[in-house]
């Protein structure tokens, strides 16, 4: 198996794996953990590779796999459906293309089955037979759980609102936040754990303190980037807007994480900015709170 091959074909189809691990996890941040394992698995079996007549559902199988069972080691997957009671069901109209806007959280209601098959349709256009090959059911099985999915969805009347941040750490987000907006990394990295941990997602991974500062410098040096506190999918983050393209719509986002006051975890997804598709943002007061709802 020619490593350059598979690495071209895993790097085009990485975000769309991405966009059905997250549906399958109601996260973007779970379903890029999902992605990794999925590629790692991939690359594991690349020997197999070389004889696949459609590689893409080959990859599309490893995710799905490796989206049931994260969501197993979380105890968070639905009772699988039984096939034949799902047979009897009248089979489904069309793709549905306002399922695509549904909140990933909403997607978590639906069983595992139900659940791939929307997401396989509806989001990125698999036909039932490609969906029946992906998660290993039989096609009227698919067609079946795609009807019940597609009800329950729409009857889904929002979800509720996410657990906010505790005041003091919403004021480290802040003093974070704010710190780079003054350019002021002194102050960035004196928040820092010694044992924090850094992933420029897709590209490299650091631990330590003093590994992990050095990071700053490439934001120190740009004057591109505006900055803006937040919480994504109810968890403390930082939005990334492009002043060249747009201060309306973040390019990117910054997972972070506290413990003891300090940073102990950073997830920039410069590199993969994939991810914004579907992400849970919930806007900060000036005082680190939430005065409203998610804002998407």
């Amino acid at each position: 198996m020619d490593n350059v091959v598979l690495e071209k074909l895993l790097g085009e189809m990485r975000p769309r794996l991405h966009r059905y691990c997250a549906r399958m996890s109601g996260s973007v941040i779970d379903g890029e953990d999902i992605v990794q394992d999925a590629l790692a698995k991939a690359y594991a079996a690349r020997a197999s590779f070389g004889g696949l007549d459609n590689p893409q559902a080959w990859l599309y199988r490893i995710a799905h796999n490796a989206a049931l069972d994260f969501l197993r080691r979380r105890a968070r997957m639905p009772p699988m459906e039984d096939e034949d009671e799902l047979a009897s069901v009248a089979s489904p109209e069309d793709p549905d293309p306002e399922i695509a806007a549904t909140c990933l959280r909403s997607f978590m209601r639906l069983p595992a089955l139900q659940r791939g098959a929307v997401i396989l349709r509806d989001v990125l256009g698999h036909t039932l037979e490609e969906a029946a090959a992906i998660t290993g059911s039989s096609e009227p099985a698919v067609k079946s759980a795609l009807q019940r999915g597609r009800e329950r969805l729409r009857g889904v009347a929002g979800e509720p609102a996410l657990p906010g941040i505790d005041g003091d750490t919403g004021a480290r987000l802040l003093a974070y936040v704010d710190g780079f907006k003054a350019g002021d990394f002194d102050a960035v990295r004196a928040m820092l754990a010694e044992d924090v941990q850094l992933e420029l997602v897709n590209r490299l991974r650091r631990n330590g303190k003093r590994d992990v500062g050095d990071y700053f410098g490439a934001y120190a040096a740009a004057v591109r980037w505006v900055f803006a506190a937040v919480l994504v999918e109810g968890r403390p983050g930082m939005l990334v807007f492009d002043r060249e393209v747009s201060l309306d719509t973040p390019a990117y986002f910054v997972a972070l994480e506290f413990a003891d006051g300090q940073v102990t975890g950073i997830r920039d997804f410069l590199y993969a900015r994939y991810a914004m598709d579907g992400l849970e943002i919930t806007p900060l007061d000036s005082t680190g709170a939430c005065p409203t709802g998610p804002a998407r």
